[in-house]
């Protein structure tokens, strides 16, 4: 019992196809939108890419750079080494080449910006700057607690010991201190 009353005229705007259509243009608008902004980010993407990949190249380029003083000086090391090796110095003259070798060690750290520190026999112990590597036994009770020789030098970096001395603590023996 349907009425004619009930079914749209035929001639007549359709509003439900007018609306379809609107939202299949919005649609349509939409998805040109989105893929218009994917290519963007995919352009973003790759220029991020390269820039990555150039910023590293030019950090190994530049960690290659800052090896190339101590190569340098690992060089004339390895070259004073050799030359030792073919023509031997006399018991007189080694222990001034040794010497020798230990400073152009501590001048190619030097150019990592590590410099060598000095420690004396008598300077007071610093467990901050001096590695104990043992003890010897002092007859001055001034000298219980100082350094009383030295075995290798420390190292520090600006402000920052970055490797202690090592060195031997005087210790007065308990039979000094009971004749003081």
């Amino acid at each position: 019992m349907s009425s004619e009353q009930d079914l749209p005229p035929e001639d007549g705007p359709d509003p439900i196809g007018e609306a379809l259509a609107e939202v299949r243009d919005a649609l349509s608008e939409l998805t040109a939108a989105a893929k218009q902004e994917h290519e963007r980010a995919s352009h973003r993407e790759s220029i991020i890419d390269r820039l990555h990949d150039e910023n590293q190249l030019l950090r190994r380029g530049e960690i290659q750079v800052m090896y190339d003083p101590v190569r340098a000086a690992l060089y004339r090391l390895h070259d004073m080494l050799k030359r030792a090796a073919l023509d031997p110095p006399d018991r007189e003259h080694t222990s001034a080449l040794l010497s020798a070798f230990a400073d152009e060690a501590a001048e190619a750290l030097g150019r990592t910006g590590v410099e060598r520190f000095g420690v004396l026999a008598g300077d007071a112990y610093d467990p901050v700057r001096h590695r104990p590597m043992g003890t010897e036994p002092v007859t001055d009770p001034a000298l219980d607690g100082t350094v009383a020789s030295v075995l290798t030098d420390g190292f520090e970096l600006g402000e920052q010991v970055v490797r202690r001395a090592e060195v031997r603590v005087g210790r007065l023996t308990e039979r000094d201190s009971e004749g003081s």
